[in-house]
């Protein structure tokens, strides 16, 4: 290991609890020990994932989550006795490893509940809000401090919780930990003053509006965790860890107006800035909380708790350094950590331990090959949240989100096989048999490794000179620094099977003599460019050619049509350079599809907004003229966009080498066009069964 990484694997200590190293693992929705979005169960697929992560040398784990009333069918979480009992079965497993595991607990979501089509008709439909009433108890579900408005949809206001209510929840939590600390779990991390969820709306200003003991001055306020947190110690002892997940500023402006981490953004904070931070802190800390686990942010400024690319590396350990100098407990900073940048936080004394959440998701392995000195073979995250939290949101539609990601969180689109090991995993094939892959992009590539796994000898065609395909172009901003370490690392990857051979400046063509030889063939061709049919189309340049030109040389006003995320990107990557970009849209919205998580579109959005980037939505474009665009708004109005460059953005369809057939198999945007969990999570469909 490199002695730059030494104070990550020093111990330390939560109250009497001492954790052997400084890395945490930390909670993410869908990664629960009782389930999730279910009748709370002992779930054998999170704890699988929990123990592969112990025993690869993690300090601390926190499991996703765990409502103690269940948003679906309404129970609460202390009643499933026998699930306990499981639970202390896997904790004296789980401790072999030496890692320590705290279960976190919420009181719920409030206005944060992401609501579906389904549970949003539910809230604003009397009649079938009470047929749905066993399933989706809305009035438990949309409870909250006040008459506020749901992040997800303005057709939604939440419940104001009764007083009995708050009670039942505190006693909730209370029993629910006398329960964990009796099947053996080392502690309890209460969610949370955090992000917004419902405990953190009681504590600010903006979303607690009561009047009663629960609402007004600072006191009344944060009454909630600290009445939580002296329940649990009541029944399980003072010296029984309780942990806090905890924002430690706000970076809010408004409902669904977050901050941005750029200097000149100027704001008025609207939930907790650091002067109040310090003083919640120590009040809770007074309380009986024994460690902070923090970053910043609501589910207004969600970006800042789950960080895209867009945020940079260690967004939040500026905040969180400072709030350590004012407390007197150890003090964990997540939020795109790096373990060069956290070590060093750790060993200056600015933060305790680092806390890590996706890159557990696509890499189980991680800190042990860190600790090998492998650090080149880490499977990095790339901060896409397509398989993990595409919860998304746009103009008009609540969480649109299918029933089969909201039931089941905490996948990975790079990695198939976590929390999914009963649908994906390498099984050597029967029989050995000689596969083509045509294309060298990710889909060509994850299917040659997977392939390889099984035993079976693979010939990767690529008609370039470089692996990587289309994904090179994706990885050209700037701001996709892990995008371009996963192309390295699917280059060194390739090179650890002899039964890979890669064959580039290799074009392999519809009915090529060359495929004959093979048992089955892998087709991984990608797609092409939607073209622009219009009066001076000839002027356009598609979005892939832009990216691989030198961006820097764009004019200073470049047009770009199509505000998907890959023409935002675009605008963005512009922004950066100092251009002044215009966006021009169809639709009502920017970014307004399926699988992109709220927390990366919001960004965007907040962006443009800040940088006052013109967008023109539900616009469409007539013609290209010499001069820019001529375009048409939705009241038919007719008028010209001056501009330099015409980049066009509009979608792509997919370009298959060959039709799918018995020994042939499409693969990746050839097969149909998606993202990179589309892509890879196909490649692993098709390789099982070959």
């Amino acid at each position: 290991m490199d002695s730059k990484y030494n104070s990550l694997f020093t111990s330390w200590k939560i109250g009497n609890v001492e954790i052997k190293n400084r890395i945490v693992m930390t909670s993410m929705g869908g990664t629960s020990l009782f389930g999730w979005m279910e009748p709370a169960k002992f779930d054998k697929e999170a704890a699988k994932f929990l123990l592969e992560r112990a025993k690869n040398n993690v300090g601390l784990i926190l499991p996703g989550i765990a409502p103690v009333k269940n948003p679906m069918m309404g129970g609460w979480l202390y009643s499933n006795k026998k699930m306990y009992k499981d639970l202390k079965v896997y904790m004296d497993e789980f401790h072999k490893t030496g890692a320590k595991l705290f279960v976190q607990l919420t009181a719920g979501f409030g206005r944060s509940m992401a609501l579906n089509p389904l549970m949003e008709k539910c809230s604003t439909n009397k009649l079938l809000g009470g047929l749905m009433k066993p399933i989706f108890n809305m009035n438990w579900i949309n409870g909250a401090p006040s008459v506020t408005p749901n992040r997800w949809t303005e057709k939604v206001m939440t419940h104001p919780l009764t007083q009995k209510q708050i009670k039942q929840l505190i006693d909730a939590f209370a029993k629910t930990a006398k329960l964990c600390k009796d099947a053996g779990v080392d502690g309890i991390e209460v969610h949370a003053v955090h992000e917004g969820y419902l405990l953190d709306q009681f504590t600010l200003k903006y979303a607690n509006l009561r009047s009663d003991e629960y609402g007004g001055n600072f006191e009344n306020r944060y009454r909630f965790p600290v009445e939580i947190v002296k329940a649990i110690k009541e029944v399980c002892g003072k010296d029984f860890p309780v942990s806090l997940r905890y924002s430690v500023v706000s970076k809010t402006k408004g409902f669904g107006k977050g901050a941005l981490p750029i200097e000149g953004d100027n704001y008025t904070e609207v939930g907790r800035d650091m002067e109040e931070s310090i003083k919640a802190a120590n009040y809770l800390i007074d309380a009986g909380y024994d460690m902070l686990n923090c970053d910043n942010g609501t589910y207004d400024a969600w970006y800042w708790a789950h960080p895209p690319g867009y945020m940079g590396r260690n967004c939040n350990l500026k905040e969180v350094s400072e709030l350590k100098k004012h407390v007197s407990v150890p003090v964990v900073c997540a939020g795109n950590m790096d373990a060069d940048a956290s070590s060093l936080a750790i060993e200056k004394g600015y933060i305790d331990a680092m806390g890590v959440a996706r890159q557990f998701l696509v890499d189980p392995a991680w800190v042990t090959k860190l600790k090998e000195g492998k650090e080149k073979d880490i499977h990095p995250c790339i901060e896409c949240h397509n398989g993990c939290f595409n919860m998304c949101h746009y103009k008009g539609v609540p969480n649109d989100q299918s029933l089969n990601d909201a039931l089941h969180m905490a996948r990975c689109a790079l990695n198939p096989e976590t929390m999914q090991s009963k649908k994906y995993f390498i099984k050597k094939a029967k029989k050995i048999k000689k596969v083509a892959v045509v294309g060298g992009g990710i889909g060509g590539m994850e299917s040659a490794i997977t392939l390889a796994k099984r035993g079976h000898n693979v010939t990767l065609f690529e008609k370039t000179n470089e692996l990587g395909g289309v994904f090179i172009l994706a990885a050209a901003p700037s701001f996709k620094a892990s995008d371009r370490r996963l192309i390295s690392w699917y280059k060194d990857e390739l090179k650890k099977y002899p039964n890979i051979e890669i064959k580039l400046n290799t074009e392999v063509k519809c009915g090529c003599e060359l495929l004959k030889e093979f048992n089955d063939v892998i087709i991984a061709t990608g797609s092409k460019a939607n073209t622009l049919k219009l009066a001076g189309s000839e002027r356009v340049i598609e979005a892939c050619k832009f990216l691989a030109g030198d961006m820097k040389k764009a004019g200073n006003n470049p047009i770009i049509i199509g505000g998907g995320l890959t023409g935002c990107e675009i605008a963005y990557e512009l922004c950066l350079l100092g251009k002044k970009p215009t966006i021009i849209e169809m639709k009502n919205d920017l970014i307004a599809a399926k699988g992109v998580c709220l927390a990366n579109s919001s960004y965007l959005r907040d962006y443009f907004e800040y940088a006052k980037t013109p967008v023109y939505l539900e616009t469409s474009v007539k013609s290209i003229t010499k001069d820019g665009v001529v375009v048409v708004d939705k009241s038919g109005k007719e008028f010209e966009i001056k501009g330099d460059e015409v980049i066009s953005s509009i979608g792509y369809k997919p370009m298959p080498l060959n039709k799918k057939s018995g020994r042939i198999h499409l693969v990746g945007d050839c097969y149909s066009v998606g993202n990179l969990r589309t892509v890879i999570w196909r490649s692993w469909d098709v390789c099982m069964k070959i």
